[in-house]
């Protein structure tokens, strides 16, 4: 798909429950919030904006080069943020593609956002993202890893018929790593904020499980690896180990 049809938005805010002020968290001389700007880009698939409701998160995407738009402060999820920041940048609608980066990714892998938007080109797909088959046993009971229960309709590509924090599906055979990066065409951007949570959304404290209940589909390529996710002091020391040992090694 041409670079022109999409945008990727990264939605990012100070009032992190588990670590308040994450994206100007300092990661190898720079703040988080520059890291994922770079690597968002480096994906090459179109502009990149940060979506944030703080002047000193919008200061520092810019003096990494990015470009930032202010939203309102009391939008719900993410998803709503980036909606309100797609209609200030593309009021017009010529965008047709809109990848959801979270803001909290410092060591996402350009290509993994790349593949994301790779099964929009197929009119059937409303909404596309990505999985990591789970190697680590203990991931596979872990609530905090979100499983993706799918069928695989192509080499490296599930059609989801549900997301859940359960060990699931039963039996033998791989389990899925969730990775909440999303590829959205417009029009199903447009029709997701203004549904209700469902319930199984609300049972599983799961956002895409709106999706799905509300009948759209929800394509899922299977990557590599899974970007480290910052939500603790502990995820943000482990960042700064690995993007410092990346630095070393570049120089």
């Amino acid at each position: 798909m041409a670079g022109s049809e999409a945008v990727v938005i990264i939605p990012a805010r100070m009032a992190a429950t588990r670590l308040p002020g994450k994206p100007l968290a300092e990661i190898a001389g720079r703040p988080m919030i520059a890291h994922v700007l770079e690597r968002a880009a480096a994906a090459n698939v179109g502009p990149v904006i940060v979506a944030t409701d703080s002047e000193a998160i919008a200061a520092a995407a810019e003096k990494a080069g990015g470009r930032a738009i202010m939203t309102r402060p009391d939008h719900p999820s993410g998803s709503d943020r980036i909606f309100e920041a797609l209609n200030q940048f593309d009021p017009e609608g010529r965008i047709k593609f809109i990848v959801n980066v979270q803001g909290d990714l410092p060591t996402l892998d350009p290509a993994n956002l790349r593949a994301a938007l790779s099964p929009l080109t197929d009119p059937a797909v409303d909404v596309a993202t990505i999985a990591a088959e789970i190697c680590k046993a203990d991931e596979r009971t872990n609530p905090n890893v979100v499983k993706v229960v799918g069928t695989q309709i192509a080499p490296g590509r599930l059609r989801a018929f549900y997301f859940t924090r359960a060990t699931a599906p039963h039996g033998d055979g791989p389990l899925y790593h969730h990775i909440g990066l999303y590829a959205y065409r417009r029009a199903a951007l447009e029709r997701f904020v203004t549904l209700k949570p469902s319930p199984l959304e609300q049972r599983e404290k799961l956002e895409q499980l709106r999706l799905l209940e509300a009948g759209m589909r929800i394509d899922v390529m299977i990557v590599d690896s899974v970007p480290l996710g910052v939500d603790t002091p502990e995820d943000l020391e482990t960042a700064r180990a690995v993007l410092a040992r990346a630095s070393t090694l570049r120089g």
